[in-house]
């Protein structure tokens, strides 16, 4: 059985974006060419890159998700949308 410490410590997320993501992300929000769901997860990870206390919110992690999915993503746009989705919330059971 988890004790209180266990379970918040489980639910409390510490993870920011490391400097390689951000620099990432970067790119991916000048490109012209990144996709709406692409810049959106970039979007996210930046701002989370000296912040534990923030997650990723639900419609980014989708788009962080579709642009995991999409085969003609870049590597920058994979590797923000990564970031993005590690640090999104834990699911509630």
């Amino acid at each position: 059985m988890e004790t209180t410490v266990e379970k918040q410590n489980m639910t409390k997320k510490t993870e920011v974006t490391s400097a390689k993501a951000a620099s990432a992300a970067s790119k991916v929000l000048k490109s012209a060419s990144s996709s709406k769901a692409a810049k959106s997860a970039a979007g996210s990870a930046l701002s989370q890159t000296k912040a534990p206390a923030k997650v990723t919110a639900a419609k980014a992690a989708s788009a962080a998700s579709k642009t995991l999915s999409a085969s003609g993503s870049s590597k920058s746009a994979k590797t923000s949308a990564g970031s993005a989705l590690t640090q999104k919330p834990n699911k509630r059971k």
